[in-house]
């Protein structure tokens, strides 16, 4: 049974994981300040506080729990009345003994509601099996389709599936850690610090956008401006990211998110945009009134490190060159001194 917000005791688990998304208070998106200042908050509760930017904070709150001597529903409430009265936001927050389970637990939350999933196996099972194969971690597209194509489509059914079948579907590591995460189990730790291998933009409507021509444009833009970020960061000598991530923030507050793997590190724009729209298209929206649109670039690495396949394309040089070029321009006269004639008509 998953407990609700009130009277409910933490997780029987070694690890107790808070996973909070705050929300502005007048439904507008979240700003840097604002998300700075939550975690913040938290860094003063417990040390291991994870930024996952844009609008997502995990904290490893066990030993804050015995300090305070509460359990986690109490302290969930202090931190939203806290976070509300200093910075305006109140969040949803999910509790479970592993990053992966307080994730799940803060995405079925309602704005101001915290949900605990207790420690007990049986509970853990319940939560996760009616889920789709794409809810757990590790499970993209390609790997989802190949498991629903064996009929296995759920979290429930990968759980009671052979691990040795699964190891033969996806392969010895993949499979074996598909089957852990279906039985609830994340040996991923809470990383203090994890911030600075992410950087995220976003764009907000003046309205709700209906037009998906609008949506592409300011995907466009974000990726822009994602790039221009990773190709200055690191005094100067870039980054190139492995993942890039998509967020939609709609009209009624739902959100939706999809992440994909990059063929290869990159922080070139067209790459970006590319995946973008990728990401984009593979949602699905028809008609949705769209509130927000946010990328994540994630899994950072240095430039110099990286690897980048040759190309034989010319119009893919003379397009990274006409880059370097524009950075050039940016870092001399500022953010706005050139742009795209698609985004500045």
């Amino acid at each position: 049974m998953i407990a609700g917000t009130a009277g409910t005791a933490a997780p029987a688990a070694e690890r107790v994981v808070m996973c909070l998304r705050p929300y502005p208070a007048d439904g507008g998106p979240l700003g840097a300040r604002e998300y700075a200042g939550v975690l913040a908050l938290l860094g003063g509760i417990t040390p291991a506080v994870q930024a996952l930017a844009p609008d997502t904070v995990l904290a490893e709150v066990r030993g804050a729990l015995r300090y305070f001597d509460c359990d986690a529903t109490r302290l969930a409430a202090v931190i939203r009345v806290r976070a509300l009265a200093l910075y305006g936001v109140d969040a949803a927050v999910g509790v479970a003994g592993n990053p992966m389970l307080a994730r799940a637990a803060a995405r079925e939350a309602r704005p101001g509601q915290t949900l605990v999933i207790p420690g007990e196996p049986a509970a853990v099972r319940d939560f996760l099996a009616g889920k789709p194969v794409t809810a757990l971690d590790g499970v993209g597209p390609k790997a989802a389709r190949t498991l629903c194509a064996y009929g296995l489509d759920s979290v429930g059914r990968v759980a009671a599936a052979p691990p040795a079948a699964l190891r033969r579907i996806l392969g010895a590591r993949l499979g074996r850690e598909v089957h852990e995460r279906a039985l609830g189990i994340d040996r991923t730790p809470v990383r203090p610090g994890a911030a600075a291998r992410a950087v995220a933009a976003e764009r907000l409507f003046d309205l709700d956008e209906l037009d998906p021509v609008r949506h592409r444009r300011a995907l466009l833009s974000l990726t822009e401006e994602l790039g221009a970020k990773l190709r200055t960061q690191e005094q100067g000598r870039g980054q190139v990211c492995r993942a890039l991530s998509l967020t939609v923030r709609c009209a009624d507050r739902t959100t939706l998110t999809r992440t994909r793997t990059l063929a290869e590190p990159t922080a070139h724009s067209a790459a970006l945009t590319a995946t973008a729209y990728a990401l984009y298209a593979g949602l699905g929206l028809q008609r949705a009134r769209v509130r927000a649109l946010s990328l994540r670039a994630e899994d950072l690495t240095s430039a110099e490190r990286a690897a980048r396949q040759l190309s034989l394309d010319p119009e893919d040089e003379k397009a990274r060159r006409l880059e370097a070029v524009t950075d050039r321009v940016r870092a001399r006269f500022g953010p706005h001194a050139i742009a795209r004639g698609t985004l500045a008509a």
